[in-house]
């Protein structure tokens, strides 16, 4: 398990269990298991998401991005819901911009 901190200071874990649902789900993201820690460290942007998770994106090539889903429990918690690749940046940014 890796844990890195997220731009609130708060310790988010990426569990194996969560980096083989990733990767099962989104196959195409099997060699990005550390762009996706490094998006939640140092997101481009970071977005609220639904149900009070947060959506860390940062680019990885030209109109390409990774979208890291995840979630604060609290001060000393949190951990990685979900990661994948798009190209429909769109979507993300009608949701409420939380940084920068």
């Amino acid at each position: 398990m890796k844990i890195v901190k997220s731009k609130n200071g708060i310790p988010i874990r990426l569990s194996e269990e969560r980096w083989i649902h990733i990767t099962e789900e989104h196959s195409e993201m099997a060699g990005y298991y550390f762009e996706v820690l490094e998006t939640v460290q140092e997101p481009e942007a970071l977005y609220e998401g639904e149900a009070e998770e947060l959506l860390a994106l940062k680019e990885i090539e030209s109109g390409k991005y990774l979208i890291v889903v995840y979630k604060e429990v609290n001060k000393e918690d949190g951990f990685i819901i979900t990661a994948f690749l798009t190209r429909r940046i769109k979507q993300i940014e009608r949701r409420i911009k939380l940084w920068p």
